[in-house]
This record gives C-alpha cells, sequence and structure tokens, in this order.
C-alpha cells in the first residue's frame, strides 16, 4: 500500500508542478490520487476536509502573521541604513568591510524582517552602490549580498521555525530560537571569512577610522532596532509571554519605532496590512495542503516505508544524516522552504529520532539545509532579488558564489554532526 502510494503521490506531484500548478495545490491533487488508491471518494475527501480545517487550528500559528506583519514594518520603517552604519562599526577596519558591513546588515535586518528577500533588497540596495563606489567588482558584492541574505531564516525571530514547531509536534518555539542562534552566527561568519579572503588577495579598501563620538552615536541610533530581538527573544525566555504574544508584542514595537523614525504613517497602513493578509494567506494555505498530504502519508505508511528504504541503505547516523542532507540540498533547489518543511519534516523527523537525534537540533540542521535553496539557481528567490538589485545577469554572480556555497555547505555540516552548535543554547536555557 505505502509503495503504491507513494508512487502515485510522487508522480502526480512532479506533474503538477511541471505544469505550473501552484505548489499548495499540487500537494491537494497529489494527495488525493494517493489516498483514493486505498479509500472510497466520499471517505476521502470527507477526512481531507477535516484535516484541512485541524491543520490551522493552532494557537502557534497564530504567530507567522504577526511576524509577517512586523517584517514588513520594518521593512517600510528605515531601519535598514541604521543597520548597516552599526555593521561599520563591527567590521570597519577589516579588509574589504564594506562587504562585511553587507553580512552583519543583513545578520541584522534579515533576523529582525524574517526575510531572506527583505534583507537582499534593502541591504543589498543601499550597499551595491557604496561598494561599486569603493572600487568593489559588482559581482562580488552582490555575491556576498546573495549569499549572507539567508541568515534571517536562522536567526530568530524565525517564522520557518514557527512552522517546523507546528509540524513536528509542538517542538519548542523558544527552544528552536536560541538554538538557531550559533548556526546563523556561522553562516555570517563564514561570508565573512571568504570575503575577507578575497577582499585581501583584491587589495580592497579598508573603511577610514570612524571618531569614537561618532562610534557611539551610531550605536545609540542602532539600539532601538536591535531591542525588538532582546525584547522577543528575551520575553519568551523569561516566561513573560508565549511566542504568539511577542509576535503581537513585535508588531506593535515595529509600528511604534517606524512612527518614531517617521517612515511610516497611518495612511500606510492599509496597503502595509494588505501585503500581510496575502502572504499570510499564501503559507496558511500551504500549511492547509500539507495537513492533508501528511494525513495521507501517515495512513498509508509512506514515512515508514522511506524509514526502513533508508535503514535499509546503512544503520551508520553519519551516512543517513548525509542522505538526507544531499536529499534535502536537491530538494531547496526547485521548492520553496516553507512547503519544504511542511512536506518532508513527517518523514524524517522520525528517522532521526530513531537514533537519538534531538528534534530542535534536526529542525535546525533542516531549516539551515533548506534555506540554501533560497540563493541556488534555478528557482533561488533571494539569488533572483540580489542579482536584480545588482543590475546583473544570473549567470554574471554564479561563478563568484561558488566560494560561499562551499563555506556554507561546510557550516552545514558542522551543524548536523556537532549536536553542540545547535543544542548549547537550549539546554544553558534549561530545554
Amino acid at each position: 500500500m505505502a509503495l503504491q502510494a507513494g508512487l502515485v503521490l510522487v508522480l502526480v506531484f512532479i506533474i503538477m508542478l511541471v505544469l505550473s500548478v501552484p505548489i499548495s495545490v499540487s500537494i491537494v491533487i497529489s494527495s488525493m490520487a494517493a489516498i483514493l488508491t486505498v479509500l472510497p471518494m466520499d471517505m476521502a475527501i470527507f477526512t481531507a476536509s477535516q484535516k484541512v480545517v485541524t491543520g490551522l487550528d493552532s494557537f502557534t500559528l497564530l504567530a507567522v502573521p504577526f511576524f509577517i506583519l512586523s517584517g514588513i514594518l520594518m521593512n517600510n520603517g528605515g531601519i535598514a541604513e541604521r543597520l548597516i552604519n552599526f555593521g561599520k562599526i563591527l567590521v570597519g577596519r577589516m579588509p574589504g568591510s564594506l562587504a562585511h558591513t553587507n553580512v552583519i546588515g543583513n545578520m541584522l535586518f534579515g533576523s529582525l524582517s524574517g526575510s531572506s528577500v527583505a534583507a537582499a533588497a534593502a541591504i543589498g540596495g543601499v550597499m551595491g552602490p557604496l561598494q561599486k563606489k569603493e572600487g568593489y567588482d559588482p559581482k562580488f558584492s552582490a555575491a556576498v549580498n546573495i549569499a549572507s541574505a539567508p541568515t534571517g531564516l536562522i536567526i530568530p525571530p524565525s517564522g520557518v521555525l514557527i512552522i517546523y514547531s507546528l509540524v513536528s509536534g509542538g517542538t519548542s518555539v523558544a527552544a528552536l530560537f536560541i538554538a538557531g542562534y550559533l548556526p546563523g552566527i556561522l553562516w555570517g561568519l563564514a561570508c565573512i571569512i571568504v570575503g575577507f579572503i578575497i577582499a585581501k588577495r583584491r587589495n580592497y579598501p579598508v573603511s577610514e577610522r570612524v571618531p569614537f563620538k561618532v562610534a557611539v552615536k551610531t550605536f545609540l541610533d542602532a539600539i532601538p532596532s536591535l531591542m525588538l530581538i532582546v525584547i522577543v527573544i528575551g520575553g519568551i525566555l523569561g516566561g513573560i509571554f508565549t511566542a504568539t504574544e511577542a509576535a503581537a508584542v513585535a508588531v506593535a514595537y515595529t509600528f511604534l519605532l517606524a512612527m518614531a523614525y517617521r517612515a511610516v504613517k497611518f495612511s500606510d497602513l492599509p496597503k502595509i496590512i494588505m501585503e500581510a493578509v496575502q502572504i499570510t494567506s499564501v503559507i496558511m494555505l500551504l500549511v492547509a495542503a500539507s495537513s492533508v498530504m501528511s494525513w495521507v502519508m501517515a495512513f498509508t505508511g509512506i514515512p515508514t516505508a522511506i524509514s526502513e528504504f533508508i535503514m535499509g541503505i546503512s544503520d551508520n547516523p553519519i551516512i543517513i544524516l548525509l542522505i538526507i542532507n544531499l536529499f534535502l540540498l536537491f530538494i531547496g533547489t526547485f521548492m520553496d522552504i516553507t512547503p519544504a518543511v511542511l512536506i518532508f519534516t513527517p518523514i524524517f523527523l522520525p528517522i532521526v529520532t530513531a537514533f537519538g537525534m534531538d528534534p530542535i537540533h534536526f529542525g535546525i540542521m533542516l531549516v539551515l539545509n533548506l534555506s540554501i535553496g533560497n540563493i541556488t539557481p534555478p528557482v533561488g528567490s533571494a539569488l533572483f532579488v540580489g542579482a536584480s538589485i545588482a543590475n546583473l545577469d544570473l549567470e554574471d554572480v554564479i561563478k563568484p558564489m561558488l566560494p560561499f556555497y562551499a563555506a556554507i555547505i561546510v557550516v552545514l555540516l558542522l551543524v548536523t554532526y556537532i549536536p553542540q552548535i545547535s543544542m548549547f543554547l537550549p539546554k544553558l536555557a534549561g530545554y
């Protein structure tokens, strides 16, 4: 039954994608085609309809639209420039300092906005012209911006980690949030190291020394933006509010900050809210559709069959994790991170927990892996946006991206095989 249903599910899903059918619709159609091989149509439709409703009936999911709205307010709130100036203070005296500032800016702005695309557009749009003026190769500048853009998907607060928490059966959102810090910072450091080596070879300039008073002022200007991270993560860890309540607090704080900077007016709110509603609708439809697919896979025994197949290849956790990583890297090249998390968490989580891998550790590995798909062809959204912002063709940035890809893969392997990178902070916090 599992083999028959699995073949139908995969074949129909691939056909739908090739025909450019929206992925949420593809998930539902392929799931229904698979379940109809073992259940009558009336029972299949009735149960699938129930799963659509129950899949969205979650208090945790309320955090998603709030964080999306907070991110959009951030994008419109004049915050990117302040974070860039703060980044210059941190790395201004290193060779290729503007490239490193780009990385720091993406790490900070990406984590606050929760979007690799927003980070690539906002930070890259400011840093690209500055780097070109200082004699940087535009292709190198674009590669730095693109490579570091997805760090915000791992560094909290992260909407993708909330989705993983839901689909993994209630893994602590707070634990996932703080677990994402070290891997996200490692990704950023890897980009800085590669950028440093290239900048050193090409003799890119070092920024002028910033006077102490200016540095202090720049730091103070950035504090209100940085406080969002302190408020959200500190509030969750301190038990002041849940992750969902923290998301609502983030919206209120970001709105007040944007108003204080005079970057957002009340008249802008309908447009901003409509944008948040549109993005949220897409995500919620994916969650609902994936609930149907998860039920179909569980009912037909597909995850168990896949688990037995992988375990039949090897019972060595190192080999199993390598196989899973290679598969996810392939999937990430053509599937967006949200549906990939929704579809493949129920398949792979039972496999890794069977040999003792913590769900928190797996969640970070999964999200980090799939985040790479944001910057790889053929459908990497941050890759396309970063190239577009730099006024370059896609072919122009692929070659400069290669050393960054290599460094990021090294980070993925470190996170995969050294659990302490992900688990140190959660265990320190008592999770």
